[in-house]
């Protein structure tokens, strides 16, 4: 054995008694070996990320490809008519809102490594479901019942996620399968384009063939997920017992007052993670960003079909990819830099003004290649925010409880952003869509004002607190007590 694995090996050794309670020992009696943790990370990193990204990459896809399916002729053969399509993409925001939290907290109770799959599979099949629909009425029944298993993903993987990794490992993390949002845009469009120039799937065509084969894929990611996923450190197979011990270590060392790394359900901590202060001014945030990315989602083919009316149907869904493929790439570049400086409020901040000049080009100019770019700048940033925000919450709870709900409550707010983009863009707003533009500018210049106001809240807050030293006021309370304060704890300092 070399010197570091001994090193990693005694770093982790004490506390293993207490495995079976999922325990770690107290922060002040471990030494975590830096190479340990690093080949521990790296394993979860392989073990973990590859599953959860494919698994978001089609539950995006899934809910995005109506908007390739409405290219491929969707309203006409619906008979959709006016403000039709506008409403068939909100009932799916319906159901996704109002199943936000309590699907985050039955992930919890049930475990990730199995809710998500489940919910995966669950999403397969009413997307294959959408194939079969002939009238608007079928199509919202459809899309409301995607919305039901859709809406435990985004937060499900966040929180999942981080029983796994730090706080400041954490954001860029999520960026690995929340990146896959602008990549479905990307190769739901390539995907689509292939899927298009099949003669048939069966006795399905066209559009159906979209929703048919993209699927019965996500169904086959669903069942493999179902043997990839395990629900935590201690009963990950491939972690053995001294690694298990320090990835509950090096979780437990950030967190205030609790020893305990999975706690029970507790109603006390779950109104902790709703009713914080950081999470409710980071949700808005989020909120006012998904007005914009699922408004590229639902629209970006739209949007390019005005920029560009000669081209062809197919040519079309290609000028949609490079857009997103830009996004991608920011939405890990700027994680990447909150991982490393274990800060996210400065980048909320710093997303806003990309947007922003993107939203002023749409409404400045009415030249193609003008308002074309400005898809670019959009992307570069919107999405970026999705995990950052998301660690951001995470961030600023303590118990495991309380981040289950506070992500399902980042992730609710962030969908009624998402509602409000379904009818962002009307028919007759366009083609240059002045209404569509003018609110995504707006809401991105909230983001500026919003993430500037919580960022000075926070260190005036953070000074009141180290100013108050006020620890008197846990003399006489329970050890149950003292951990069902959470972020009101005394110790406790927001992360900014």
């Amino acid at each position: 054995m070399s010197d570091s694995d001994k090193a990693g090996n005694t770093a982790v050794a004490v506390g293993i008694e207490h495995a079976h309670k999922e325990q770690a020992p107290p922060a002040a009696t471990v030494a975590i070996d830096k190479a340990a943790e690093r080949r521990l990370r790296n394993k979860i990193d392989l073990m973990i990320v590859p599953t959860v990204a494919l698994l978001y990459l089609f539950c995006f896809i899934d809910r995005a490809n109506i908007g390739n399916a409405r290219l491929a002729g969707l309203e006409a053969d619906l008979g959709l008519v006016g403000n039709d399509y506008n409403a068939l993409l909100s009932v799916f925001y319906i159901s996704y809102i109002v199943c936000e939290i309590p699907c985050n907290i039955l992930c919890k109770w049930m475990g990730p490594g199995w809710f998500l799959p489940t919910t995966s599979l669950g999403f397969g099949i009413a997307s294959i479901g959408t194939a079969f629909v002939h009238t608007k009425s079928q199509a919202m029944g459809v899309r409301f019942i995607l919305g039901v298993f859709e809406a435990g993903m985004l937060p499900g993987i966040a929180y999942y996620m981080s029983r796994w990794y730090t706080r400041a490992e954490l954001t860029f993390r999520l960026s690995l399968y929340i990146v896959m949002a602008p990549l479905a845009g990307a190769f739901g469009g390539l995907l689509a384009s292939a899927i298009l120039t099949l003669p048939n799937f069966g006795s399905l065509h066209r559009w159906q063939m979209i929703f048919a084969i993209e699927g019965i894929i996500t169904i086959g990611l669903a069942l493999i997920s179902f043997l990839t996923l395990t629900d935590r450190p201690q009963t990950a197979r491939w972690l053995n017992a001294e690694e298990k011990q320090l990835a509950l270590a090096r979780i437990n060392v950030e967190r205030v007052s609790t020893h305990e790394v999975l706690d029970k359900l507790n109603k006390t901590k779950l109104r902790r993670g709703l009713f914080n202060p950081v999470v409710l001014g980071t949700a808005l945030i989020f909120a006012f960003d998904n007005v914009t990315v699922q408004g590229l989602a639902f629209f970006l083919p739209t949007i390019v079909r005005t920029i560009y009316p000669t081209a062809t149907t197919v040519t079309q869904q290609l000028y949609t990819v490079p857009p997103y493929v830009v996004g991608a790439f920011f939405t890990l570049l700027l994680p990447g830099i909150c991982w490393r400086t274990d800060s996210r409020q400065y980048m909320v901040i710093a997303a806003a003004p990309m947007v922003m000049a993107g939203y002023i080009m749409f409404l400045a100019s009415h030249a193609s290649a003008v308002r074309y770019g400005a898809t670019f700048l959009i992307a570069s940033s919107a999405f970026a925010l999705g995990p950052i925000t998301n660690a951001q919450v995470s961030a600023n709870v303590v118990s495991d409880t309380a981040r289950s709900t506070a992500i399902g409550m980042n992730v609710m707010f962030g969908n009624i952003g998402g509602l409000i983009s379904t009818w962002s863009f009307q028919s007759w707003d366009g083609p240059n869509y002045p209404i569509g533009n003018g609110l995504n500018l707006a809401t991105s210049s909230s983001i500026l004002v919003c993430g500037t106001l919580l960022l000075l809240w926070m260190k005036r807050d953070n000074r009141r607190r180290a100013a108050e030293s006020s620890r008197e006021e846990l003399i006489g309370m329970s050890e149950q007590e003292i951990e069902d304060l959470d972020w009101k704890h005394p110790d406790f300092r927001w992360n900014i």
